[in-house]
């Protein structure tokens, strides 16, 4: 099914790529829903950031609600995102929630219930064709606990996350595409 599920993602992007102009809101919500169907989380899970080299930080993309937020400095220790980006290494964590780490965005109403946070996470650079971090994407799992969260994130879910890296490549592209 996950084979599917990628391919189904890569004609998304393609047909995104068509329109040639950057995605608008529903395109964006409609990327975040795809990779939630395809990770089974739900579509507030999903985070896609982009990469600011000359700021040297990190901004939302999706949720686009966390785009008016702030950023995230790539120095930041606290935030698996800088640390995606600044190692260039996907990372798996199913103890999340009890890990430290920057919790501003998950302050931000997104639908959820007060105490719904992030237990569970994957998180990957984005690169582009030189292998240059171009932004991070992350997956998440939400709950009170980490039982209510769901089912631990798997190594293979992992390596699918990885294996869509070209896919997101040509998506931040076209967010950037003026």
């Amino acid at each position: 099914m996950i084979d599917q599920e990628v391919a189904e993602f890569e004609v998304l992007i393609a047909a995104m790529e068509n329109v040639g102009q950057p995605p608008d809101t529903y395109a964006l919500a409609k990327l975040g829903r795809a990779l939630a169907k395809m990770f089974k989380v739900d579509p507030d899970e999903v985070a896609i950031l982009t990469l600011n080299t000359k700021l040297k930080n990190l901004k939302f993309v999706i949720p686009e609600k966390l785009s008016e937020v702030g950023t995230i400095p790539l120095t930041s220790s606290s935030a698996l995102a800088a640390r995606s980006a600044r190692e260039n290494r996907a990372d798996l964590l199913n103890n999340f929630g009890t890990t430290r780490h920057a919790t501003v965005f998950e302050g931000v109403p997104l639908g959820r219930k007060p105490g719904e946070l992030i237990q569970k996470i994957m998180s990957a650079p984005i690169l582009d064709d030189t292998k240059k971090v171009q932004g991070v994407i992350q997956i998440s799992r939400k709950g009170k606990t980490p039982t209510d969260a769901g089912p631990d994130f798997t190594q293979k879910e992992l390596r699918t996350l990885v294996q869509i890296n070209p896919c997101l490549h040509r998506f931040l592209n076209l967010y950037h595409a003026v």
